[in-house]
């Protein structure tokens, strides 16, 4: 995968793409970075990429040309997906991150200031995302968070090809369950004698179970879009009645 950025503060990235997974992926070549200022591409001699809105208001507004000059310059040949970063998009999701691990190319476009100009929106994007209803001092962080939930569920990232899979959200759009390490025993507090059992249907068992009680208590509202199996709603309907 090839992954571009553009954004007014290209530094900001430096620590996150050059550690932990992100930069194991990038070691692995499963996929490439390229972080871009954008002020780079501004035609006048001062390189504002900025201006005042039409109709007055307050902040400032991006301009169209620097962002449209930058994308044609990084995608002459195939389009990628194009991903603004806006509180107005839609809300991010694992089943995005998903979607998008499936693409050869993603471009993402941090704005600043007040908001885009809305020609950018409406000719160059593909997707507008939004990481939560809150609003943010720039795109980058939001950036971060996307590349990140998509990076690592590319082939081979983690290592172990179920570890995406087991992940909350992803294993039928459930919370995942509870996780124990040695010592089996730690002041007093145990670990779940089924887990030391060796009985793998058992444990596979509770902890679908464990998994379904965490999102009934946590996020019920999760359930409603859940792809539940029968005996998974035979499981929820004693859940509510205990």
């Amino acid at each position: 995968m090839k992954i571009d950025v553009l954004s007014l503060f290209p530094e900001m990235f430096t620590g996150v793409l050059e550690s932990s997974i992100l930069k194991k992926a990038s070691e692995q070549k499963a996929v490439s970075y390229h972080v871009t200022n954008f002020r780079e591409y501004a035609d006048n001699k001062h390189k504002t990429v900025d201006d005042y809105p039409y109709g007055g208001g307050a902040g400032m507004v991006l301009k169209p040309q620097p962002i449209f000059d930058a994308v044609e310059a990084l995608t002459k040949e195939k389009k990628p997906r194009v991903i603004l970063l806006c509180p107005q998009g839609e809300v991010y999701s694992q089943s995005k991150a998903e979607e998008l691990a499936k693409e050869d190319h993603l471009l993402f476009i941090c704005g600043h200031y007040e908001g885009y100009d809305e020609r950018i929106r409406e000719h160059l994007v593909t997707d507008e995302i939004s990481i939560g209803d809150y609003v943010l001092t720039g795109g980058e962080l939001a950036a971060m968070v996307i590349i990140d939930s998509v990076v690592r569920l590319l082939p081979g990232v983690l290592g172990n090809e179920q570890s995406p899979i087991e992940d909350s959200f992803s294993k039928c759009g459930l919370l995942e369950h509870p996780h124990y390490t040695r010592p089996a025993d730690f002041r007093g507090m145990k670990v779940p004698e089924v887990l030391t059992s060796g009985h793998h249907e058992k444990i596979e068992e509770w902890r679908e179970k464990e998994s379904l009680l965490r999102t009934y208590q946590r996020r019920p509202e999760l359930l409603e879009r859940a792809s539940l199996t029968e005996k998974q709603k035979k499981w929820l309907e004693e859940l509510k009645k205990q």
